[in-house]
């Protein structure tokens, strides 16, 4: 059987530069150390840094001294200034296409414009870009919502392409002045491309990483768009032999907050329950370790 890891599973740009700051400052600080929520959305890597003393905090206010780690997904302007406000010292690890689109927004604001941002309404990266898009911006996720006459648009920076095109078409008509940004991640667009590639020349398909994390979802939706046989893992704990029974080839591919370390067992595991040798015609690629601090 042969195993196929695409080519951009596990960690993205944005995600390692924050998984890097967050172990430099644990290693590095003498004071409390505090991220406003997990630094990214895979349950071993928020383990790992707690272990180093990086406490993930869902309420700010509670944050007496110390150090605070803004985490990839970004935060609503209004704690930062409260943060600030406090004398707290803070670590920006925003993922840097998220601060493009949080810029974005604050633009289409002051243009006077009715921001519409195309995501997951409770989605942390979401919160914050609506922080930056004003009062009376709105969301858009598959539901109706009300338009004015003059808008912006832009997107989380982890809705599909297809999803955002969808957005624009079910509101379009119903504007007579539109400003659009694509906020799409380009890191994104290329790993939901492969995967489904991956997925169509594959009898199996693996995503890996966390429950929680949105652009993981999305990966393993797009598969099953592809009409295969998906599962969703976070470890490889979670493999189970009768998923492969039948199959000729398994593709692996792994969320932006994945850990090149968690795809090396995930692919490991696979082997283990079908009895494939690491010789065979598997695609070679190298992995990011995680930080070692």
């Amino acid at each position: 059987m042969k195993i196929e890891v695409a080519k951009y599973a596990g960690f993205c740009f944005g995600v390692k530069r924050a998984v890097q700051l967050a172990f430099e400052t644990a290693r590095d600080s003498r004071n409390p150390v505090y991220t406003l929520g997990p630094i990214i959305h895979n349950p071993e890597v928020v383990a790992e840094l707690e272990r180093r003393g990086v406490k993930a905090v869902a309420d700010p206010r509670g944050i007496r001294a110390g150090t605070v780690i803004i985490r990839s997904h970004g935060v609503h302007p209004d704690v930062i200034a409260a943060l600030q406000k406090r004398g707290l010292r803070i670590i920006d690890a925003t993922c840097p296409f998220v601060t493009k689109a949080q810029r974005a927004a604050a633009e289409l604001r002051d243009e006077g414009r009715q921001v519409i941002i195309v995501g997951e309404p409770h989605h942390p990266e979401v919160v914050a870009l609506k922080g930056y898009a004003g009062p009376d911006s709105v969301i858009f996720n598959d539901q109706p919502v009300p338009i004015k006459p003059r808008i912006g648009v832009l997107s989380q920076t982890t809705v599909s392409e297809d999803d955002f095109v969808t957005a624009l078409l079910a509101f379009g008509k119903r504007a007579t002045d539109i400003h659009i940004f694509n906020t799409i991640c380009n890191a994104t667009q290329i790993r939901q491309r492969e995967t489904m590639e991956l997925a169509k020349r594959s009898d199996v398909m693996i995503v890996v990483g966390g429950r929680n994390s949105a652009n993981t979802s999305r990966l393993a939706e797009l598969c099953k768009k592809v009409g295969k046989p998906t599962r969703s893992v976070e470890t490889e704990r979670e493999l189970r032999a009768a998923w492969f029974k039948g199959a000729c080839k398994v593709g692996v591919t792994a969320g932006a907050s994945t850990p090149a370390a968690t795809v090396r067992r995930v692919v490991k595991r696979i082997r283990e329950l079908t009895n494939t040798n690491a010789g065979d015609r598997e695609r070679r690629r190298s992995f990011d370790r995680l930080p070692n601090h």
